[in-house]
């Protein structure tokens, strides 16, 4: 959720954006896109870990409508979180987008003294604001049109949603595991995002209250310098250049996952917000309408699908960065 509770960034929602709920997506997209590189460094296939929110539908609920169509068994973790485990789509997670009303996982728990019954309790006055959140682990696109039809079930089970809330918004993120953890292939990603990033921008956030509650866009100078064709910094020097524009999560292109995750302790101090060691692109969206019948993830997934594409030629990446760093305007279709 792009505004929450947890931390304290939750706003009210004004007229201004009571466009709100208006679904602003392509119902019936093309299908989802393969990857350019399917496979990794190693010649494994290229997994991604899917996220999108919701409201209305219970988590006890949501789990269990799961399991009747994909099989496997429903875990309770606590009262707000369960886990749907060997089931067709592999392991899925239901949970409330909060921390505080999950007592078992202690690291990184913003009040550890907050124990059952009173998490509880939390959990159940808060869920009529805070989104629920259904979590898959890594998967091959392949089989992205499965986590569609998991949608659509929740939706047709009552679950609801078309973008944001009056607190925040639905997101949609999209954990992809990179084709190489070379600091080049890392850096011509980033590139590529900030080259894109107005244009990807422009096909998701075409709602004044999706546009308040994105991610705000990474600084121009910042972009700058990083499209600067003599840029070609080690990891630890694109760390080190990253945390200091971007000490945050809250970008569309999220890579503190991935930093913590090869330099651990030695940026874990600099780190303020919650964030988990991952190997992953963190893709970060407001725009998850899982409560919209016939609703697909494809059209956002397609999008970042232009974003490798570009990382994965770097003359068009040059040229398309030059243009950029002249303040002009750039498009996907651009060569």
């Amino acid at each position: 959720m792009a505004a929450s509770l947890t931390s304290g960034k939750c706003r009210k929602a004004t007229p201004h954006y009571a466009d709100a709920l208006a679904p602003v997506f392509r119902l019936n997209p093309s299908p989802f896109r393969p990857l350019p590189r399917a496979l990794d460094d190693a010649g494994r296939p290229r997994r991604v870990g899917l996220e999108l929110e919701f409201t209305a539908l219970s988590e006890r609920r949501a789990a269990a409508v799961l399991a009747r169509s994909f099989g496997g068994e429903v875990e309770e973790e606590d009262p707000h979180a369960f886990h749907l485990v060997g089931s067709a789509l592999g392991k899925l997670s239901v949970e409330l987008d909060l921390r505080h009303v999950h007592p078992h996982r202690r690291l990184g728990h913003p009040a550890p003294w907050l124990r059952p019954p009173a998490s509880t309790w939390l959990g159940a006055a808060a869920s009529m604001i805070v989104p629920r959140e259904l979590v898959t682990e890594p998967i091959e696109p392949a089989r992205f049109g499965e986590v569609d039809r998991a949608a659509g079930l929740l939706q047709s089970a009552g679950a609801q949603g078309a973008g944001v809330t009056a607190f925040g918004s639905l997101g949609l993120h999209f954990n992809v595991a990179p084709a190489s953890l070379a600091p080049a292939t890392i850096l011509a990603t980033l590139q590529a995002y900030l080259v894109l990033e107005d244009w990807l921008r422009a096909q998701t956030l075409n709602s004044r209250a999706l546009r308040f509650f994105a991610p705000p866009v990474f600084p121009a100078a910042y972009r700058d310098r990083v499209l600067a064709p003599d840029y070609r910094p080690d990891l630890p020097l694109l760390c080190e250049d990253y945390l200091a524009a971007n000490p945050t999560r809250q970008r569309g292109l999220d890579l503190l996952p991935l930093f913590l995750d090869r330099l651990g302790s030695r940026i874990a101090g600099r780190i303020v917000d919650k964030v988990k060691p991952r190997a992953v692109l963190h893709y970060r969206l407001p725009v998850a309408y899982v409560g919209v019948p016939g609703w697909s993830a494809a059209q956002d997934w397609n999008n970042w699908i232009e974003v490798e594409r570009l990382a994965g030629d770097a003359e068009r990446l040059a040229r398309l960065a030059a243009r950029r760093r002249e303040g002009k305007p750039v498009d996907a279709a651009d060569d």
